[in-house]
């Protein structure tokens, strides 16, 4: 359980963070900012839940539970030392993939299939799900690339790239089901 009866501790005033095993990195090491922006995701769903309703919005606040998950799971380095830790330590998981594929899946059949690509915009709700897809595209890049250079995970990094996804479907489908879409015409201005 977390108990957060202080907000500030000064413990970072170096420049340094603890991570989820208590060994510091700096504030701008890459695993610090796949995590933070990870957390830079959940705040951006939390934007987008101003506008969602009824499955959607419950759809979203399960992404911001998991998007917790995440951040929990990118902040302990090493996954092979998950055993030596004093307590169970919280990983992503293959299920969490899965029900995001079926979000998609379901979410998709009502659609008609893209001839162009889809700008982002139509709807308030649509708009802010593709703030959510481009930031979350950007906290999968940093985590491949940590994973390129030290342990993650890997349904960290398999989450991420499907959660882009959902938010790109999930845009669509808060476009009246893709009708409010707004594409893009190639050279429009020229």
């Amino acid at each position: 359980m977390v108990v957060l009866n202080k907000i500030y501790t000064r413990t970072g005033d170096k420049g340094t963070t603890a991570l989820g095993d208590g060994s510091r990195r700096p504030k701008h090491d890459l695993r610090v900012e796949a995590y933070g922006t990870v957390d830079e995701t959940n705040a951006t769903v939390g934007l987008a839940r101003l506008h969602a309703a009824g499955e959607m919005d419950a759809a979203l606040a399960r992404i911001q539970n998991d998007l917790f998950d995440l951040g929990a799971d990118l902040c302990r380095p090493d996954p092979d030392k998950d055993a030596e830790a004093k307590y169970p330590v919280l990983r992503m998981d293959q299920a969490q993939v899965d029900r995001l594929e079926a979000e998609i899946d379901a979410m998709n059949a009502d659609l008609e299939p893209l001839r162009s690509f889809v700008l982002p915009g139509g709807s308030a709700l649509a708009a802010h799900l593709h703030l959510c897809r481009t930031v979350s595209r950007r906290a999968e890049r940093l985590a491949a690339r940590l994973a390129e250079v030290e342990a993650v995970n890997l349904p960290s990094v398999v989450y991420l790239n499907r959660l882009s996804d959902w938010f790109f479907v999930a845009s669509r489908a808060a476009n009246r089901g893709g009708a409010g879409d707004v594409l893009w015409v190639p050279g429009a201005n020229r």
